[in-house]
């Protein structure tokens, strides 16, 4: 088990944990919604998609955010993912992502649905 993202206590009284599956997901989360310069000791942490909500949307923009979110997910999560396939959607203020990948430790293939408001 790990430990729960965002952090929290449990109804023990304890620090919540997650699945080894879970916590995957949620390292995703916070590769994706972390903006780069926001953590102090790895400032090129992140995508900073947070930004490209009210950005225009096009097809080159959609490809090119596509990229971005594979390349950081490589850099950050290559040891425990293999990613797949990225689809990005802006709609208002309003991001969806999902991301198609396979676990490395048992070779499980997973997506992950992640949506967030602005």
């Amino acid at each position: 088990m790990q430990i729960a993202y965002p952090f929290q206590i449990d109804g023990r009284g304890r620090t919540s944990e997650a699945t080894a599956e879970e916590h995957i997901r949620q390292l995703i989360e916070q590769v994706l919604f972390t903006s780069p310069g926001e953590r102090v000791n790895r400032p090129t942490f992140g995508t900073g998609l947070q930004q490209l909500v009210f950005a225009p949307n096009s097809g080159e923009l959609a490809t090119a955010v596509e990229f971005m979110v594979q390349g950081a997910l490589q850099e950050w999560l290559g040891e425990l993912i293999q990613v797949e396939a990225v689809n990005v959607e802006s709609a208002d203020a309003v991001l969806r992502i999902t991301v198609q990948y396979i676990v490395r430790r048992n070779q499980q293939r997973q997506t992950a649905q992640l949506y967030r408001e602005v």
